[in-house]
């Protein structure tokens, strides 16, 4: 209390004045912000005309921030006289400035590595790329992982931490996080062996063992998959990079396979009849794949005579490709009403010994 007190007393009209222009500083160098962090991105790309596109660059709200806490940092330098602030806490404040500046830049950096960002859909563009990409996903959180890294390994060394020191200090340490590790390697290995395959992307229907559904990200650990009923499991990348992947989403066309159990008694002039009737519907449906049409006399049963019914529909999406059994379903059976012809029925005879 005495300190402050004296403190207090201390203060002169003309230190008032001086911390009144210290606030002011401050408070100009917020307001002109982002004035001057939209000059510094134009200076860079003087062919973009849109404001709009300015201030959704990357480095624009890192370097509003710095611009901000720049004018907190020559505030302080302003005061540092009058005030006579002591070496220790300048040193403190001009640390703490540049550790801001060091995560500004790599948060802007970072930024630029999204698959948003201006460069990146630029660079692929060229390159006739999709930017939905799974594995360009992959390589961008990989890519800004690296640069959050490099901030952090930078504020160590401003810190004035021996990085040397720091790793040779780990000791049983360091062997003991090294080990526990080793599934982050594996998952992370896992997830490059699924970048180079490219077995499946974002928004994927697939199914991996027991688990099937949509594919919603893929992070350095695991894959995120949303189940159709509704529920999330993530699944390791080395799970994934060991396992039989089914990719559903990447079907060209479906199979529509049956048997028609046709009635024994059914005249063989009517079958053939039959045959040629649901091999010209097949014809003549929009979805078909006209030379998958398979309808033959497959074999007979106890109380059948059996039609392989087979042909491929371009209806892969699931909805749709039911739809379009449901419409052959009910040609068929129209076919067979006109036609005059029964299903077969289960039946036993049964011998009564007198």
């Amino acid at each position: 209390m005495q300190q402050i007190q004296e403190f207090i007393d201390s203060i002169t009209v003309v230190k008032v004045m001086d911390i009144f222009i210290a606030i002011g500083i401050v408070i100009l160098f917020r307001l002109f912000s982002g004035a001057i962090s939209y000059g510094i991105i134009k200076l860079f790309k003087l062919k973009v005309k849109k404001s709009k596109e300015i201030k959704e660059s990357a480095f624009y709200e890192p370097i509003k921030v710095f611009i901000s806490i720049l004018g907190v940092y020559v505030a302080f330098v302003f005061l540092k006289q009058p005030l006579q602030i002591s070496q220790s806490v300048m040193h403190f404040i001009t640390i703490a400035f540049k550790i801001i500046s060091v995560m500004a830049f790599a948060i802007g950096l970072a930024r630029s590595f999204t698959p948003e960002s201006t460069l990146v859909k630029k660079i692929f563009a060229k390159k006739n790329r999709s930017i939905e990409d799974t594995g360009l996903n992959f390589i961008l959180k990989t890519i800004r992982v690296v640069i959050y890294i490099i901030a952090i390994l930078i504020v160590i060394i401003m810190l004035g931490i021996d990085i040397n020191g720091l790793i040779a200090g780990l000791g049983l340490g360091g062997v003991i996080v090294t080990l526990a590790a080793q599934d982050t390697a594996k998952n992370l290995f896992g997830g490059f062996v699924i970048f180079l395959d490219k077995s499946f992307n974002v928004g994927d229907w697939i199914q991996i063992d027991n688990f099937e559904g949509t594919v919603e990200d893929m992070t350095f650990r695991s894959t995120r998959i949303r189940t159709f009923e509704n529920s999330v499991v993530n699944i390791p990348n080395s799970v994934i990079s060991n396992s039989s992947i089914i990719n559903w989403s990447k079907m060209e066309s479906r199979r529509y396979r049956f048997t028609l159990n046709i009635s024994i008694d059914t005249p063989l002039e009517k079958l053939e009849i039959v045959q040629k009737r649901i091999a010209t519907m097949l014809k003549k449906h929009d979805n078909i794949i006209d030379d998958s049409i398979i309808v033959k006399f497959d074999s007979i049963g106890t109380n059948s005579i059996n039609l392989l019914i087979c042909s491929y529909t371009d209806s892969v999406d699931y909805t749709s490709y039911l739809e379009e059994k449901e419409k052959i379903n009910y040609k068929i059976i129209q076919i067979l009403n006109e036609e005059n012809v029964q299903f077969a029925y289960n039946t036993e005879m049964v011998f009564v010994k007198q």
